[in-house]
């Protein structure tokens, strides 16, 4: 079986999120980690904190870089050694199946942002647009092809 790509979430799931039949187990709709498996951990490291400007957690190590965003850790580790612990082939090219989505609070907010990241470097899929949906978005990939959707969404409320 050819794999597409490579997104292994981790989820942790706390003893009060089991029902009380044992066959009966159910998971909190919540997503903790978000690992990428990256091709070159050095070129993706630069991507994200040298073009999205990202800071490295302390729980990182030479092996796995983590970031902690508001309430999720996006994890970079080795293609190859994430394909090894999931016992699957690593190989496999074209659209990944997944996208990962930043949202901002305006379609100039969508503007700036491309502009900035396009001023760095990065590779810019599909420029800025009014989208089907009813919002405004954009499409950048990391080194790996991972795309990032930068995107105003009008029915989005900011918390």
């Amino acid at each position: 079986m050819k794999i597409i790509g490579l997104l292994s979430i981790l989820i942790l799931i706390t003893t009060n999120s089991f029902g009380q039949n044992k066959n009966d187990i159910k998971m909190e709709q919540r997503i903790t980690f978000m690992t990428l498996g990256v091709n070159d951990l050095k070129t993706s490291i630069d991507f994200y904190e040298n073009k999205f400007g990202w800071k490295r957690s302390e729980m990182s190590n030479d092996n796995l870089i983590l970031y902690q965003l508001n309430g999720i850790h996006i994890a970079l580790y080795s293609r190859e050694e994430l394909a090894k612990d999931a016992t699957i082939d690593s190989t496999g090219n074209g659209f990944k199946g997944f996208t990962i989505s930043y949202n901002v609070w305006s379609e100039k907010d969508v503007d700036d942002l491309i502009k900035s990241l396009s001023d760095k470097g990065v590779k810019i899929v599909k420029e800025p647009q009014k989208v089907f949906w009813g919002g405004y978005s954009s499409y950048v990939a990391d080194p790996d092809g991972n795309l990032w959707e930068i995107a105003f969404n009008p029915y989005l409320k900011k918390e």
